[in-house]
This record gives structure tokens, sequence and C-alpha cells, in this order.
């Protein structure tokens, strides 16, 4: 069944509108009561409910042993995570920002991502290490890194990243019930931008596989996360000038939908990919590398790129022209249909 078809059973259940940090809370309060095993853990989740309130009243419906506050240090966050992953538990590590999780990187690369293929099989990691992300929302230095193609490099951990309130407590539900690490990367700027109708109780949404939103027969658009309401806004300014996209949203980044891609790609014969993490070392280059491999000779233009820049993402009062906006991602339509 695909993903259009379980929506379509699921909304005969009851559902509610919330936001996606709203939907974020609740896919952690189902797996709280209905695994035992399932523990949180990170900076101010308890008693302050996160900074962005993702847990909030989670410690005081199910205790301090199943929603614990942490000092402030990421590489014991999951450093902990990892022992309590291999004992039996399925613990959920919050890193407050994504922009703090390289302290923490040792231990992803070191342990997260290799146990299973260290212990030939003996153990698995069967923890999520959630880390909001992204610029657009006035944040300080370091808060808002897109740093997703640092772990899509590591073999052995699955990456995640949801654009909308279904998705994101749909995987994040799939994520903790996976028996092996996930990296679930949270849009800041689109924890409170929407309300969709979320389905109560427990349902998932499959790891690695992407959906098409929109069909076209002029170019495939490839985006996740935050930037899917960017790509929309564009398709739509391309539509005026009679050009027709196709949208991809991966939702998953490793590993990748690659038939969706493929199928896509050789059907509008162009491609452009968006992502806000920087040009150099993005993952936009594998999923060149990816189009290449499967769709070249469909090709009828060059696959584009609209990134972010590379230069540490900047104070707020210049982060909206980090961003890739809809006006670039238009510049890149026409670019690529005019070719």
């Amino acid at each position: 069944m695909d993903v259009k078809m379980e929506r379509k059973a699921e909304q005969t259940n009851s559902t509610q509108a919330l936001t996606m940090v709203q939907a974020i809370n609740d896919g952690l309060k189902t797996m709280l009561e209905e695994d035992d095993t399932t523990i949180l853990l990170g900076e101010d989740i308890g008693k302050n409910g996160g900074v962005f309130r993702a847990t909030e009243g989670l410690q005081e419906q199910f205790g301090e042993d199943r929603v614990v506050d942490t000092p402030l240090s990421e590489s014991g966050i999951v450093g902990t995570s990892v022992g309590l992953a291999v004992n039996g538990f399925k613990p959920v590590a919050e890193m407050q920002f994504m922009g703090f999780i390289y302290p923490a990187y040792d231990q992803i690369m070191t342990h997260v991502s290799r146990l299973r293929m260290k212990t030939m099989g003996h153990y698995s990691v069967p923890m999520v290490i959630r880390a909001p992300y992204g610029a657009g929302i006035r944040a300080p230095e370091i808060h808002s890194d897109s740093a997703e193609a640092l772990f899509t490099h590591m073999p052995g951990i699955k990456v995640v990243c949801p654009s909308t309130p279904y998705d994101a407590k749909g995987l994040l539900i799939a994520a903790i019930e996976d028996p092996d690490p996930v990296l679930f990367m949270e849009p800041m700027r689109s924890y409170r931008a929407q309300r969709e109708e979320v389905p109560e109780g427990k349902y998932t949404v499959e790891i690695g596989k992407g959906e098409k939103l929109q069909e076209g027969t002029d170019v495939t658009l490839i985006a996740w996360g935050a930037m899917i309401p960017v790509v929309k806004q564009a398709a739509k300014q391309a539509e005026q000038k009679e050009i027709s996209c196709e949208i991809l949203d991966l939702k998953t980044l490793y590993p990748l939908d690659r038939d969706l891609i493929a199928e896509s790609v050789q059907k509008t014969g162009r491609a452009i990919i968006i992502h806000e993490a920087h040009a150099t070392g993005g993952l936009g280059n594998d999923l060149i590398s990816e189009i290449n491999d499967t769709s070249f000779l469909y090709l009828r233009s060059p696959i584009e790129r609209v990134t972010g820049f590379d230069v540490p993402v900047p104070f707020f009062a210049l982060e909206d022209h980090y961003l890739p906006t809809p006006q670039r991602v238009l510049q890149s339509i026409e670019k690529a249909v005019h070719f």
C-alpha cells in the first residue's frame, strides 16, 4: 500500500489538527504509552518540556525515569543512549539543536553506526537521535546548521527528515521501532508553520520511501524538510509561465528512494535539487551522482542545484539571504527548461 492509500485508510480513524512540533510530541507520547522500553533523554526536555516544547508534559505523565533531564553534554547523552540501546531499551536522544551535535559526532561515528558490524550482528543499536535543524527562525550562531551530509556519509545509521506534521509523527514512530539507529532531523522553520489532520494513536510512515507531491512533465524538483514549501511556491510561479513541475519529497535521506527519483527524472528529463545545506559536500552532490547512474541518457539539460552558500550560516539579520528562495528556484527551473 502506498503512502497516499495508507493516509486515506487512516482517515477513517479519528484525527486532530496538529502542528509538526505537536505531532512529534504525540508520537513520543504514543510510544511511551505502548512500549515501556522507550526512554527519552536530553537537555531541558523534562520540567521545561524542551526549548521548542516538543516534550511538554511528558515527564509529568511518565516520570523522571522515562523522560530524563540530562547534563549539558551531547557526547554523554548519545553515549548513555548507546548503553541503553544494547541493553534492551529504545532511547530517544534529543540534541537541542543540530548545531550542537558535533561533540557527539565521535560517539555516533565510532559506536552508534558501527556496533552491529563490530559485533557481527550480535548487537544492534535501536536508538533515535532527534536533531532540530535549519535556518529561518532567527536563532543565534551555531543553532541553524544543516549537517545531514555528515551522517548520510556514515553507513549504519538511517537519516530521515519530515516536512509535514503527518510525516513527522509517522516517521518518528517508525524510527523508534527500527532495530538500527536513526537520525531524525526536525526542520525548526516548519515546527509551527502549518496544521494538518494527524491520526490519533499509532501509525508509521515507511523509512526509505519518498513521496511524489505533485505530478509534472517538464522538470523534477527534489527537496526535503523546510525546503518543500519553498519548492511548492516556485512550482506555482513556474506554472504561470506554462512550466509543469514534478515535486519529490525524499523524507528519507539515507537510504535514498532511488526508484522514485529515477522514475521521475526519466519522465521529465530535467532535475533540480534544493537544500539549505552548503553546496560543497552537500547531499545534492550524491543525488546528482545517483541521477547520472540511473538516468543520464534521459537528461535534456544539466542537473541544477539551489543550496545554501559555502559560508557558516550567518547571523539572523542575514539568514534570509543565505536560504534558498522561491525566486532562486524559479531561476533554476527556467534555466533548465530553456537550456
